[in-house]
């Protein structure tokens, strides 16, 4: 891309921002309220069914809702709301500085990690931590050691324990590892994640549990499962919105002095969209809408990255119009079906544990 055409590319881009900031209002707000209402409508009956878990009916309806909230209170609350997506309302509740979600990490650690260095630097190669989480190869341009023939077996690991995965990613573990740091550099933080992870874990796993009395095991084993559910959904979606094949990391001068549209160009081709379950010619328009709702809307990954800030349902109705900027410009549009993508980023996770590639 030229400097001109990187210029253009960016005004065009920040052209369709304006005009959804200028049409915010109550759409906007009926519609977080409405999810916030279902989400914890979820949790009040999830939980209420899982005191009756001993009848397996029960305890199914019961961790699938409670899941579901959890999934909500996660992707399409807590991770949209952080985001300053509502703070132009005025909503104590839905202020990003003030939020807490129900996940492992403290929310003020995430409002660094994710909205700062991650969405200002993605897919930065040594800048951008969400590459591995500090865990995992997911880049070429990481240098391979032996500790990598572990890859596949550290993204299962992460899967399965992803909300503390994420409680962890402030902690900055690489650079502990390399010796850069110490763990008595990072006192505060582990304070943090320590509190945030007692509550979690007491709330769960003992003050529910001992409300249901001779029934605590059923929603012991309720939580733990709805708790995996959350977990596995959440890496699936955001490994498949960074990692899939097709998008690409940065080094350091690669990114040097860039401009606004080259920001936007670096956002697009280290996203990728998913169209869901299957493939969209056979998806039914309900059940596709659906889909989105419980990712948080970052099925629309490429949009997300390139308005972060701008309510995620918001993103279903822009993204043709983004879609065709791109295909003027030549740049490349990812998206597929969640199978696909997830199936490539397996493929990139197992490649990236040999030292040949």
């Amino acid at each position: 891309m030229t400097p001109e055409q990187a210029e253009n590319f960016g005004r065009e881009l920040d052209a369709i921002r304006e005009r959804v900031i200028a049409d915010l209002g109550d759409r906007d707000a009926t519609y977080i309220r409405r999810v916030i209402k279902a989400q914890r409508a979820l949790e009040v009956g999830g939980r209420a069914l899982l005191f009756a878990g001993i009848l397996p009916p029960a305890w199914i309806a019961g961790t699938a809702m409670l899941a579901a909230s959890k999934i909500l209170d996660n992707m399409e609350i807590g991770h949209n709301v952080m985001h300053g997506q509502y703070d132009w309302m005025g909503d104590p509740a839905l202020t990003s500085r003030n939020f807490e979600w129900d996940s492992a990490c403290p929310s003020d650690q995430w409002r660094h990690s994710h909205n700062y260095m991650h969405h200002t630097y993605t897919n930065i190669v040594d800048m951008d931590r969400d590459i591995g989480y500090g865990i995992l190869r997911m880049s070429e341009d990481q240098r391979w050691s032996p500790y990598y023939l572990g890859n596949p077996v550290y993204a299962f690991l992460l899967m399965v324990f992803f909300q503390y995965g994420v409680a962890l990613h402030e902690l900055e573990t690489e650079r502990i590892r390399s010796g850069e740091i110490s763990i008595a550099d990072k006192r505060d933080t582990i304070r943090g994640i320590w509190r945030k992870v007692k509550r979690q874990t007491l709330k769960d796993y003992v003050a529910f549990p001992l409300l249901a009395g001779p029934f605590a095991p059923w929603v012991f084993t309720g939580n733990l499962t709805a708790n995996l559910i959350r977990n596995v959904w959440s890496y699936a979606i955001i490994f498949c919105g960074h990692f899939p094949d097709g998008t690409q990391e940065f080094s350091k001068e690669e990114t040097e002095n860039e401009s606004r549209g080259m920001w936007y160009f670096r956002q697009v081709l280290g996203s990728a969209n998913l169209t869901g379950l299957f493939p969209r010619r056979s998806a039914r328009p309900d059940s596709a809408k659906l889909f989105h709702v419980m990712s948080g809307n970052l099925s629309f990954q490429i949009e997300h990255h390139l308005f972060p800030d701008l309510p995620a349902f918001r993103h279903d109705e822009i993204s043709k119009e983004v879609q065709e900027i791109c295909e003027r410009y030549g740049v490349p549009y990812n998206k597929g079906p969640l199978p696909k993508q997830f199936a490539t980023v397996v493929r990139k996770i197992c490649r990236l544990a040999l030292p040949w590639t």
